[in-house]
Parts: C-alpha cells; sequence; structure tokens
C-alpha cells in the first residue's frame, strides 16, 4: 500500500493465506480498519475486494478470547466501512461539481455493497451485538459516523445509492435491540388467560394490589404476543362476563367495584407500561370499537346491571385519561344507536331501583369522607359519629362502602380506623346511661363492621403489620385467637378461651339474675373474652339441670339484647366446642346457637338495632356454615333474600375429588374459558388435595390430550387455573413433576409432539411468571394456604458437596465430556457454572433452586449419547424461553443455565442460530459475552 496502487504480488499472497486460513479474519479485519488515506482509489478498492472474499462467513474455531477479538475487528471494521463510505459520497459530491462524476460513483456503490453484505449476515450482526457491549465507547464513533454519512447523502441524486445507504443505516440501529422483535399473534381473537386471570381477581382477590395484577397482565401479554386492543379487550369482556354472571349481593357489588374502579386503574398503570402514550389512547379506543360489536354481551350486562353499561365505563376511562373526548362522544353515540334495538325490559319494575354502578361510584368519594370523620378525637362527638356509622348500615350501604374502599385499595386504612375506634370504645368512664349506650353502639358497630369484613374480604385486611412492642388491639387478637375461618380449627380449650374465673362469675351472675345487660362502666373487651367461658358455665347447668330452658332464653336474650358483639363471640366459641362433642352430646349447644342467632322482639333495644342483627345473622351464618355441614345439622338464619355465601359447598357429595376435578377441567377445556364458579370448584379441589395432587392430575389430563389445538388452549387455561397457587405449582411442577418424566425413560413416550410442546410451554410460562413475581409478596389469597417448608426443597436438591442430591449424581457421570470450552480460564469452569452464581443469587430461596436443578437435568440431557422425546422435550423448552424473553438478562429465567450447555444447544439444529445464543447468554457479563462469541462464531 506505499504507492499509489497496491503491490499485486504481496497481495495475492495475501489472498492465498486468507483462503488457506493461515491469518486469521480478525488480524486481517483489524489491518484493513488501520487504512485511513482514503483519497488512493485503487488501494481502497484492493482492500474492499480483500473484505469482499470473507465478509459473509466470518468464522473462528479458536479460544473464546480470540472469538471476542474477532468480534472488536469486525466492530473496527464497520467504523472503517462507514468512514470509507462517507469519504466516497463527499469524492462524488465534489466530482459532481466539477462534472466527473463516474470514479466517485464506482467507489460509492463498491462501498454500500460490502456494507450491505457484511450487515446482511444475522451471525455478523449478532458479534457486533456482542462487540457493541464489549466496547460502548466504539458504538457511539459509529453512530456518529451514521450520523455525519446520513447528511452527506442527503443531497445524492441517485435514489438507488440512497435507498442502499438507508437500509444499511436501518440495519446498523437495529443491532442494540435485535433480541426485543417479537411477532404478534394476529389470528386469534380470544384470549382465555388473559379472561381467566381477570375473572380470579374479580372473584377472589378485589383488595389485591393493583400493581402485582398490572405485572401479571404485563407477563400474560408478552409471553403469548398479544396485540394491545386484542388484550384490552379481552379484559373488558371479562369483566362484563364477571358482571353478568356474579351472584346477587355483595359478589354483584364486588364486580360492579372492579369493574368501574379497578380497572380504569390498571389500565392506567398499563398505559405507563406501553410508553407510547398516544397510541395506548388509540388502542383502548381500538379495543371499545371491537367492544361495540359484541352487542349482545353488552345488552345481557345492560340488562343484568339496569343501565347503559359501557356508557359509564367510557366516562371512567375519559376521566382517567385512557380515551380522548372526542372518542368518547363517538364511542357514546355508536353504544346508544344499537340500544334502541336491544330487547326492552319492562319498564315498571326495575325503574326506581337505582343501578349499583351509579351507587359504586358515588360510594368511593363517601369513602375518603368517611376516612376523614374517623380522624377526628372521637371523645369530642361520639353521637355525630355514631350518626354517620348508622347512616352507613342501612340497606347495602355497607357492601358498597366496603367494595369501594377494596376496589380502590382504602379498605386497609378503613379497617385500622375501625380498630382503633373499636379499641377506643372498650370501656370508659362515665356514669350516666346515655354516653354509656352510645359507647356500647359504637363499640358493637365497629365489632360487627370488622368481623363482615374479615369474612367477606380475609382477615389479612385486618391485621397490623407486627410493631415490637406495640400493644395488638383487642379485636385483632380475639380474631387471630377466637374467630372461626375456612380451614381455621380452634380448641375450645384454649387458654384465650378461659379468662380470670371472677370475671366470668359475675358475668354469669349478670346474664342470669337481671332483666338486661348493663351498659355503664361496662367492659366490653373483656365481656367478650369471658363470654366464652360464662356459655360453658351456663350449658353444663342446663346439662345438668340445674337451669330450665327459660332460663337459658333469658340468658340469650339478654346476650343478644343490646351488643350483638356479645353473640358473635359466644357463638364462635360454640362452633369450636360442638366439633369435639359426640353425635348425642350436641343438641344442646346447638340449641344455644339456635337461639342467639334469632332477633329480639323487645321495645327496649337500643338504637339501628334491626340493622344490626342482619350483619350479625350474616356473620353467624358463615361462622357455623363449616360445623352445620360436619354435623348434618340445619339452623335456619333469618334470612335477608339474598345468598350470603354463593360459592359455599360446591362439590358434588358422595364422589371422589379426582373425578370432580378431571371432569370440571374437561367442562372448562370443551367450553374454552374458565368461568367464576369453576374457579371456586379448583380452589376447593386445590384445597382439599394439596398443591402436588391438583398439579399432577392436570398434567396427566394434558399429557393425554393429542389434538394440536385443543393442547394449546388447554395450556392457556391451566396457566390461568394455576394462577390460583401459582409460586407453590411452578415448585411442584419444577421440582417434582418434569424432573419424574425426564428421568424414567418408560414415561418418556407421554412427552411426543403435541402434548409435549405443550407441557414445554406450560413449564416455560410458570417459570417465568413465578421468577418475575416471586421478588413481591405472595397474594393475601395464597397466604392463607399450607406453606410447603423451605427444608423440603433443601433437601431434595442440597448445594453443599457433602451429600450430592440424587440429581448431581445423574450429572457426574457426564463429568468426563462437560469441559467443552477449550482456553485454560474456560477449563476451570465447572459444568454447571452458570450466570446466577455470578450475580450471586440466593441459592436459599426454593424456587432458584429448583430453576438451578431444572437447568443442570437440561444440560446433562443435551450432553449425554442417547437422544429421544425427552431431547426434543428439552428443545421446545428451549425455544418458548427464548420465544418469551425479552432479553437474556440478569432478572431472566435462563442465568441458571449453566455456560456449557451454550455450545451443546447450538449443536441442536433447530437452535443453531445466532439469536438463540444471544438470548440465552447473560450479555452483562464478560464471561457471557465469551461464551456468546465462542458459540456464535463456530456456527
Amino acid at each position: 500500500m506505499i504507492g499509489p496502487s497496491p503491490n499485486p504480488l504481496i497481495l495475492s499472497y495475501l489472498k492465498y493465506a486468507i483462503s488457506s486460513q493461515m491469518v486469521s479474519y480478525s488480524s486481517v479485519l483489524t489491518a484493513i480498519s488501520k487504512f485511513d488515506d482514503f483519497s488512493r482509489d485503487l488501494c481502497v478498492q484492493a482492500l474492499l475486494d480483500i473484505m469482499d472474499m470473507f465478509c459473509d462467513r466470518l468464522s473462528c474455531h479458536g479460544k473464546a478470547e480470540e472469538c471476542i477479538g474477532l468480534c472488536r475487528a469486525l466492530l473496527s471494521a464497520l467504523h472503517w466501512l462507514l468512514r470509507c463510505t462517507a469519504a466516497s459520497a463527499e469524492r462524488l459530491r465534489e466530482g459532481l461539481e466539477a462534472g466527473t462524476p463516474a470514479a466517485g460513483e464506482k467507489q460509492l456503490a463498491m462501498c454500500l455493497q460490502r456494507l450491505e453484505k457484511t450487515l446482511s449476515s444475522t451471525k455478523n450482526r449478532a458479534l457486533l451485538h456482542i462487540a457493541k457491549l464489549e466496547e460502548a465507547s466504539s458504538w457511539t464513533a459509529i453512530e456518529h459516523s451514521l450520523l455525519k454519512l446520513g447528511e452527506i447523502l442527503a443531497n445524492l441524486s441517485n435514489p438507488q445509492l440512497r435507498s442502499q445507504a438507508e437500509q444499511c443505516g436501518t440495519l446498523i440501529r437495529s443491532i442494540p435491540t435485535m433480541l426485543s422483535v417479537h411477532a404478534e399473534q394476529m389470528h386469534k381473537t380470544g384470549f382465555p388467560t388473559v379472561h381467566a386471570v381477570i375473572l380470579l381477581e374479580g372473584t377472589m382477590n378485589l383488595t389485591g394490589e393493583t400493581q402485582s395484577l398490572v405485572e401479571q397482565l404485563t407477563m400474560v401479554k408478552r409471553m403469548q404476543h398479544i396485540p394491545t386492543p386484542l388484550f384490552v379487550l379481552e379484559i373488558w369482556k371479562a369483566c362484563f362476563v364477571g358482571l353478568i354472571e356474579s351472584p346477587e349481593g355483595t359478589e354483584e357489588l364486588k364486580w360492579t367495584a372492579f369493574t368501574f374502579l379497578k380497572i380504569p386503574q390498571v389500565l392506567v398503570k398499563l398505559k405507563k407500561y406501553s410508553h407510547g402514550d398516544k397510541d395506548f389512547t388509540e388502542d383502548v379506543n381500538c379495543a371499545f370499537e371491537f367492544l361495540l360489536k359484541l352487542t349482545p354481551l353488552l345488552d345481557k350486562a345492560d340488562q343484568r346491571c339496569n343501565c347503559d353499561c359501557t356508557n359509564f365505563l367510557l366516562q371512567e376511562c375519559g376521566k382517567q385519561g385512557l380515551l380522548s373526548e372526542a372518542s368518547v362522544n363517538n364511542l357514546m353515540t355508536k353504544r346508544k344507536a344499537d340500544r334502541e334495538h336491544a330487547p326492552q325490559q319492562k319498564s315498571g319494575e326495575n325503574a326506581n331501583i337505582q343501578p349499583n354502578i351509579q351507587l359504586i361510584l358515588r360510594a368511593e368519594p363517601t369513602v375518603t369522607n368517611i376516612l376523614k370523620t374517623m380522624d377526628a378525637d372521637h371523645s369530642k362527638s361520639p353521637e355525630g359519629l355514631l350518626g354517620v356509622l348508622g347512616h352507613m348500615l342501612s340497606g347495602k350501604s355497607l357492601d358498597l362502602l366496603l367494595a369501594a374502599a377494596a376496589a380502590t385499595g382504602k379498605l386497609k386504612s378503613f379497617a385500622r380506623k375501625f380498630i382503633n375506634l373499636n379499641e377506643f370504645t372498650t370501656y370508659g368512664s362515665e356514669e350516666s346511661t346515655k354516653p354509656a349506650s352510645v359507647r356500647a353502639l359504637l363499640f358493637d358497630i365497629s365489632f360487627l363492621m370488622l368481623c363482615h369484613v374479615a369474612q367477606t374480604y380475609g382477615s389479612e385486611v385486618i391485621l397490623s403489620e407486627s410493631r415490637s412492642g406495640a400493644e395488638v388491639p383487642f379485636f385483632e387478637t380475639w380474631m387471630q385467637t377466637c374467630m372461626p375461618e375456612e380451614g381455621k380449627i380452634l380448641n375450645p380449650d384454649h387458654p384465650c378461651f378461659r379468662p380470670d374465673s371472677t370475671k366470668v362469675e359475675s358475668l354469669v351472675a349478670l346474664l342470669n339474675n337481671s332483666s338486661e345487660m348493663k351498659l355503664v362502666q361496662m367492659k366490653w373487651h373483656e365481656a367478650c373474652l369471658s363470654i366464652s367461658a360464662a356459655i360453658l358455665e351456663i350449658l353444663n347447668a342446663w346439662e345438668n339441670g340445674v337451669l330450665a330452658f327459660e332460663s337459658i332464653q333469658k340468658i340469650t336474650d339478654n346476650i343478644k339484647g343490646k351488643v350483638c358483639s356479645l353473640a358473635v363471640c359466644a357463638v364462635a366459641w360454640l362452633v369450636a366446642h360442638v366439633r369435639m362433642l359426640g353425635l348425642d352430646e350436641r343438641e344442646k349447644s346447638l340449641q344455644m346457637i339456635r337461639q342467639l342467632a334469632g332477633p329480639l322482639f323487645s321495645e327496649n333495644t337500643l338504637q339501628f338495632y334491626n340493622e344490626r342483627v342482619v350483619i350479625m345473622n350474616s356473620i353467624l351464618e358463615r361462622m357455623c356454615a363449616d360445623v352445620l355441614q360436619q354435623t348434618a345439622t340445619q339452623i335456619k338464619f333469618p334470612s335477608t333474600g339474598v345468598d350470603t355465601m354463593p360459592y359455599w359447598n360446591l362439590l358434588p357429595p358422595k364422589r371422589p375429588i379426582k373425578e370432580v376435578l378431571t371432569d370440571i377441567f374437561a367442562k372448562v377445556l370443551e367450553k374454552g374459558w374458565v368461568d367464576s364458579r369453576s374457579i371456586h370448584i379448583f380452589d376447593t379441589l386445590l384445597h382439599m388435595g394439596g398443591v402436588y395432587w391438583f398439579c399432577n392430575n392436570l398434567i396427566k389430563e394434558l399429557l393425554k390430550e393429542t389434538r394440536k389445538e385443543h393442547t394449546l388452549r388447554a395450556v392457556e387455561l391451566l396457566y390461568s387455573i394455576f394462577c390460583l397457587d401459582m409460586q407453590q405449582v411452578t415448585l411442584v411442577l419444577l421440582g417434582h413433576i418434569l424432573p419424574g418424566l425426564l428421568t424414567d425413560s418408560s414415561k418418556w413416550h407421554s412427552l411426543m409432539d403435541p402434548p409435549g410442546t405443550a407441557l414445554a410451554k406450560l413449564a416455560v410460562w410458570c417459570a417465568l411468571s413465578s421468577y418475575s413475581s416471586h421478588k413481591g409478596q405472595a397474594s393475601t389469597r395464597q397466604k392463607k394456604r399450607h406453606r410447603e417448608d423451605i427444608e423440603d426443597y433443601i433437601s431434595l436438591f442440597p448445594l453443599d458437596d457433602v451429600q450430592p442430591s440424587k440429581l448431581m449424581r445423574l450429572l457426574s457421570s457426564n463429568e468426563d465430556d462437560a469441559n467443552v470450552l477449550s482456553s485454560p480460564t474456560d477449563r476451570s469452569m465447572s459444568s454447571s457454572l452458570s450466570a446466577s452464581q455470578l450475580h450471586t443469587v440466593n441459592m436459599r430461596d426454593p424456587l432458584n433452586r429448583v430453576l438451578a436443578n431444572l437447568f443442570l437435568l437440561i444440560s446433562s440431557i443435551l450432553g449425554s449419547r442417547t437422544a429421544g422425546p425427552h431431547t426434543q422435550f428439552v428443545q421446545w423448552f428451549m425455544e418458548e424461553c427464548v420465544d418469551c424473553l425479552e432479553q437474556g438478562g440478569r432478572g431472566s429465567v435462563l442465568q441458571f443455565l449453566p455456560f456449557t450447555t451454550v455450545s451443546e444447544l447450538v449443536k441442536v439444529s433447530a437452535m443453531s442460530s445466532p439469536k438463540v445464543v444471544l438470548a440465552i447468554t447473560d450479555l452483562s457479563l464478560p464471561l457471557g459475552r465469551q461464551v456468546a462469541a465462542k458459540a456464535i462464531a463456530a456456527l
């Protein structure tokens, strides 16, 4: 390159050396990129010719360091090409002004051709992707050159060269994001998983955090590649279905609050996630356009809610900035026109009933006002406060307010305020009757409300974060130790039911001798804690004939006559007591529950008595439900005309639960979506059979399916059913069921396609969901369950070297061929070193442990010398991982994949693509980049 043209003899030697691979591609590329005298045409053209020999088939079979060297060399060669192109374009522009364009144009065309040839290979772009992460500064230089080149070429008259240059620019800009491009599913319209997740949350988890629901939905959207408009449409569809099929009463109000208060908030958060502000409102608008075409669904919802649901929904979305005003008006007009053809209701019967939606939307600001009122000093104006609370008790006000508070995340502070009020009213020093009765009422109303909240929304809403040293309020203590709940067995002889005997005696005397309950200077919390022991005394006296039935009636009337909460505490203990009695010993205890359940007909009751009795009865009915079912007894609770426990006792009697499970799953699969009743049945079965039984039997059902579209639908539905307790199901599925199927050759046949592909998909979805959410907290719905002990997983998969797990022993048999990476730094890598160890992930966590072991097993299957359906399954599993991941970075499941597995995976034909390698290695780590460069350079 010393003269104006290169030395042809040396040039031909160099070409020969390259062809016979005596010099490495990286050294040639590095040498070329150092030449910068672009005015010597012939030299530049000779260099471009040399590049032409190999720029689309680069490879390197050396050590990892050499492969990284190739990435760097390619990056500097790209920079050189861009500079060379810019120089040629500059020459062309000067030539055009001088009137001799031909020479410059030829060289520019040559440069662009080489650029295009280099960049059109995915392998090269993958190597550049790694180089960009290795040397961020060089990438910045490339971006600058690209901008400069764009400015020069903007004035170019030749359209062909200009479009070629633009194409190269697009390819270069796409390199940093080459992993985040996913095709969306355009051929599907229904997405049962989204539908089921919404139904599950609306039916069982109204109080759940909006944020975790948003994350879960985003996860589903990403894993299933759902386009935003169809995603939002599916959310609305599920809400309307939930509204239509919700049982009357509290459930209906919960659904209304969920749809009109909570879901708009969820969409507001989804809008933040989707970054493109303008586009998201467009997508929501598009979703509503689709929704309006589902006229029968909307008509049925309107009929159920007795109003124009869509109208309210559009207004809410407008308020939250999810739709522009023009869109809202346009959509409202369309729906109004549609409604004229809807089947008309008889106008008379429902005309004067206010629709729930209006009531719920009005209840929301009221909640805020009540919270403010409750903040005031209770001792200043107890009567005023009593007025507010009394108003809350009438009709369905309480349930409306609670539903609105639950949907907007205010229920916890609502409960806290009532606990404080309850604590404040436990005892007073007043002497006169008026303040004493006000205090009794405030205590009673707050107690009943809290019981009602605990039963409707779960006791977690009421429990405070434990503060060390602080005194636990009376109601919390009572609820945790004395209140019967589903799945909680109480011991009637527990010390909490046995307080100080003198207090018990005075209470028994009071109940037995006086004509009515005294209120002045009454310590209500003591009365509530002593009533259980008092009832035991009274029962014994009755059993032994000391008291007649008339006396018992008088006593029970005294208990429920003024303060209903005493009756609640009495029944709470009786329920625990009846459980422990034999068949012939129960009669008097049950008789007593009956006595306490009916209202007292007397003029002498305190204010709001009827309203309080209604709440008391619904509380008692729920408390007794379990026991009455187990003792096959019936107690008639005064009915309010609405089923208080709509989802209670859904399992058919005298049928094995396995049959019920397979039956209900078959029905759901046939329908194609999960309804809220089925969700409750699945939940009950999960409670009864336990996580392993539940998961194992459903997976068996999945593996029986043989039709492709059925297996796909089954996966979407199973994933949503598993959301009942995703963390535990994932541990069982990845820790027990999959290893069992993969290591037992007699079960391999069940992993054939299509059920095998489907199971791989399901496993990946569960792994990703649990992994992304397990850093957060388990939802309240899942906390109630028995947690499988972490120790189980530690003994199953020990990580210390003293006792290698069964899996480790399986793996140690291929220890010899595990050292696939050949350089000395690589050889020290054990066959199980993975990115997660370099990130020092906590391995005491059961999920991390299970994932690490599953990937070790995968690595051993890929390295073993026998192939079969299980190796095919591993391939599907990895493909699904790649398909669902945004990027195989630090937060992903793939960080548990041992580095040595990467080169094994590339040998599987379907996985031998540069993009797959980039996706499965952690490129944030230098070692990860080396492994990736080595695997890609060898392709």
